[in-house]
């Protein structure tokens, strides 16, 4: 049985040059990882994770977990590009689990970003759904899962797109990293990508292929010439039964700046000889390809979450975004987790989509957790669907509409990263 006492020994700190080794292979370790199998796997995290910003948990004797914030930006509702604290490889040795290591390293790291002014929204990527609703982090994106069949008709009058090439990656980079750049500020959810991100995103390590091709790199060039608009990052994995080649395509990542371009892109793929079917994991719950097709049916989807978001300091979030509609809202808020959160706050925004957020004695409208706040800043899971499933209670009728209205989106957010 695990005792208080033990802990109470558990102890994160900054890493020192020391630590990382064991670090790295611990964090392979919590994913139940090999590692060996990649011998650069640990020099690209490396590079990505910054020294100032990655905690260790530790006992007496050893490391039990940890896990980074990398400094990043991301594209909030209405105001663009704002600072976010991304969270990542995070982990816990198998052999620690219920130790309370986890615990230990996201209290530090939430009540460091408190203390010191920090980022006041951080985000992550859930391994496992349970985990991280405790600590107040709330699903704010969702993803789809698309496969189409190969050349699957396109609706009369589609974007027909320019001319598709595909380059070797040297050759592809410049293009793909200024289309990437140019769209981020425009979708919500997005995720800034310095060059060690972009490097970390692109590895391609024989051993994580599973049987598929290197990554193919597709750039689309508009017509009638000019510089590049979209492209695609892909793998092709081989299949050839009796009947004949049904290889598959596996998207990792399409991004095209315009509909022709997007349009363009699809049909390469879809077109391609000996291909049976596309697949594409991460793809925005608003993707047009539905849109585009003769047959809609014949496209098969899932959808599963995406990023989850936190709100560290509950007023410095609630007005680093803007909202669709005006409002006067006091919220009364509960937060275990991080109790400089709890109490009553009047959110006002006004017609420019500007808001103010203070403490107030008033009497409340809406009742909530700040992880359905969290849920809902993003603008694509409503506070009156979370009010549906009793999440959000209403202490006066209409305002639950009124904060469903005004925090809504215009768009699906979609973060095209995984970090």
């Amino acid at each position: 049985m695990t005792t208080t006492a033990t802990r109470a020994t558990l102890a994160p700190r900054l890493l020192t040059d020391g630590d990382w080794p064991e670090f790295l292979a611990m964090v392979s370790a919590a994913f139940l990882s090999d590692p060996g199998a990649d011998p650069l796997a640990a020099e690209r995290s490396r590079a990505v994770l910054e020294p100032g910003r990655t905690l260790g948990v530790f006992d007496d004797t050893r490391l039990l977990g940890g896990g980074g914030i990398l400094t990043r930006e991301m594209t909030l509702p209405g105001s663009g590009p704002s600072p976010v604290a991304a969270v990542s490889h995070v982990g816990v040795r198998p052999d620690a689990r219920g130790r309370g290591a986890l615990t230990a390293l996201i209290r530090a790291q939430l009540t460091g970003l408190h203390e010191s002014g920090g980022e006041p929204v951080a985000v992550l990527w859930a391994s496992m759904a349970p985990i991280y609703g405790r600590f107040g982090y709330g699903p704010a994106s969702r993803r789809g899962e698309l496969c189409v069949p190969a050349r699957a008709p396109f609706r009369e009058g589609s974007p027909a797109g320019g001319t598709v090439r595909w380059l070797d990656e040297a050759d592809a980079a410049e293009s793909l990293r200024a289309i990437h750049r140019g769209l981020a500020a425009s979708r919500v959810g997005w995720v800034s990508r310095p060059e060690a991100s972009w490097r970390w995103w692109l590895a391609d390590p024989e051993t994580g292929r599973g049987g598929s091709t290197a990554y193919r790199y597709a750039l689309h060039q508009p017509r009638g010439g000019g510089e590049p608009d979209g492209y695609a990052v892909f793998r092709l994995k081989p299949n050839w039964p009796a009947a004949g080649p049904d290889f598959e395509v596996d998207i990792h990542e399409l991004v095209a700046a315009n509909p022709a371009a997007y349009a363009g892109l699809w049909r390469s793929l879809l077109d391609l000889d000996m291909v049976g079917r596309v697949r594409y994991g991460n793809v925005a719950l608003d993707d047009p390809i539905p849109q585009l097709l003769v047959n809609a049916r014949a496209l098969l989807s899932d959808v599963g979450d995406a990023l989850w978001v936190r709100l560290v300091d509950l007023d410095r979030a609630l007005t680093a975004r803007r909202y669709a509609a005006g409002c006067d809202l006091v919220f009364a808020v509960t937060d275990r987790f991080c109790p400089w959160n709890e109490g009553r706050w009047r959110l006002r925004a006004g017609a420019d989509g500007a808001a103010e957020v203070a403490r107030t004695e008033d009497e409340a409208d809406l009742a909530c957790d700040t992880t359905d706040l969290a849920s809902a800043y993003l603008g694509g899971i409503r506070l009156s669907s979370l009010a549906a499933a009793g999440r959000v209670r209403e202490l006066r009728p209409g305002a639950v509409l009124a904060a469903s209205r005004a925090m809504a989106g215009d768009a699906e957010p979609y973060c095209l990263d995984v970090f």
